[in-house]
């Protein structure tokens, strides 16, 4: 008989980590693993502010697939429609073909989108990050507006470029205009000398009442400090009215002459969830507390694009759409199958959040591990020690070290690589959220 056919939909957390798990847990002929992603790598999303700052390199937060798993094939594409009744995935490839891919189990772990709200102009001119391509798009961007502002002689231009505004309080967020302030700072004191670093003006807006309200009151006020000490100006219970070319208008009322809107007002999960027309809470499909989506034969959710229980708080919740989440989940995805494989039962998944780490660049970080409370120097060395710990390869992690340890003290030399100078880098071109079938349009192709 053939083996199994398992396909496992995103190389995120919980993808990789459930194809890691299978390969260990079954013997070579007991399933056929297959993992579809547009990347051949595991994006290591927390370090992307590092990536836009500089501070790191790509190849660094991006382990290559081909290292961490052996067995498993991978498919570039993504999974742009699923019909459960069939058990079919529809993928559509990178070189743009469509094509359908059987299953008799399906991980979906297709991962999460940036949030977007009806702000007039804000699918035409904010930037992202929550993709490797998008960090990398965003160093250059930065580093371009230092550069015209230092060319032109228009006050009021190079008073629009050297204003930047960052939309979203959460980790992504502040890490973002965390990391990105260091870097215009230090590039304008060392190499524009007609910049004046005062000039330069980050901004980050947020809806909330709080910053970074996950690690309480205590460290989101030390957080709020560091920041506010290093000149970020923030604004609290606030958020944008409009977006155009060179203006962002705030709720507020104030309208910040700016070329630079970066949006990180949380996530959503994947357009592809509602292609399968499964319940769903917020967006998210929700699934037993082992990962079953209900009515649906051999479908299993996790990750960002999953409401699971959340059994360790017990109150009813979901589990956060966190790495550290999606990581274990994936791990314990791959214990339920070969359960199921094999006849026997299933466990529910359950588990305490370790805890949270902000990196705020140079010495500035909060840090809240197993409930412990840290700032500074203490949390700094807690949230880079965690980070190298759930890189997935020794290569990734070696790379990551060399690098603060070369930015620390050989610095940066602030050069763009020219990647899309000539484009916008909108949302939509760099996370493709207009390419997902409805289940009427997948029925009809796999069913035809």
């Amino acid at each position: 008989m053939d083996a199994p056919k398992i396909v496992i939909v995103g190389a995120g957390f919980a993808g990789v980590e459930a194809a890691r798990g299978l390969e260990r847990i079954l013997a070579p002929g007991d399933a056929r693993i297959t993992l579809v992603s547009p990347t051949d790598y595991q994006l290591y999303l927390p370090l992307l502010p590092h990536v836009a700052a500089g501070v790191v390199t790509p190849q660094s937060v991006a382990p290559s697939l081909r290292r961490i798993l052996h067995r498993t094939v991978l498919v570039p594409g993504g999974v742009i429609g699923v019909d459960p009744g069939a058990k079919v995935c529809v993928v559509r490839k990178i070189t743009g073909d469509v094509v359908d891919l059987s299953y008799d189990y399906l991980l979906l772990t297709p991962g999460s989108v940036t949030r977007t709200f009806d702000v007039p102009g804000l699918l035409d001119e904010a930037r992202g990050m929550k993709t490797l391509a998008q960090a990398v798009y965003l160093r250059d961007h930065v580093i371009a507006q230092l550069d015209l502002a230092a060319a032109t002689s228009d006050e009021d231009e190079r008073a629009a470029r050297l204003q930047f505004v960052v939309v979203g309080g959460g980790y992504a967020g502040t890490e973002t205009a965390a990391c990105l302030q260091r870097l215009t700072t230090a590039a304008a004191k060392r190499y524009h000398p007609r910049i004046d670093p005062r000039l330069i003006n980050w901004h980050l807006v947020d809806l909330a009442p709080k910053l970074l309200p996950e690690l309480g009151d205590k460290l989101g006020r030390s957080a709020l400090r560091m920041l506010s000490e290093r000149g970020v100006q923030i604004a609290l219970e606030t958020s944008v009215a409009s977006v155009t070319e060179d203006k962002v208008t705030l709720t507020d009322g104030r309208v910040l002459p700016s070329r630079t809107l970066v949006w990180t007002a949380g996530v959503a999960a994947s357009p592809l969830v509602d292609s399968l027309g499964a319940e769903t809470v917020r967006g998210r499909i929700v699934t037993e507390p082992d990962f079953r989506v209900p009515g649906l034969d051999g479908v299993f959710a996790l990750g960002d694009a999953a409401a699971v229980p959340d059994l360790a708080k017990g109150d009813g919740s979901y589990c956060a759409p966190t790495a550290q989440q999606a990581a274990r989940q994936g791990r314990h995805a791959a214990k339920t199958l070969t359960a199921l494989l094999r006849g026997g039962p299933t466990t529910p998944y359950k588990h305490k959040d370790l805890g949270l780490v902000v990196d705020l660049g140079g010495h500035d970080a909060v840090s809240k591990p197993l409930g412990i409370g840290l700032k500074g120097v203490p949390a700094q060395v807690v949230a880079r020690g965690y980070h190298l710990y759930a890189l997935r390869t020794g290569a990734a992690r070696f790379r990551t070290g060399a690098n603060w340890l070369l930015n620390a003290v050989a610095g940066d030399d602030f050069v763009r690589t020219g990647f899309l100078a000539d484009k916008k880098g909108t949302l939509r071109d760099f996370e493709k959220t207009d390419v997902y079938l409805t289940p009427q349009e997948v029925a009809a192709r796999t069913r035809a």
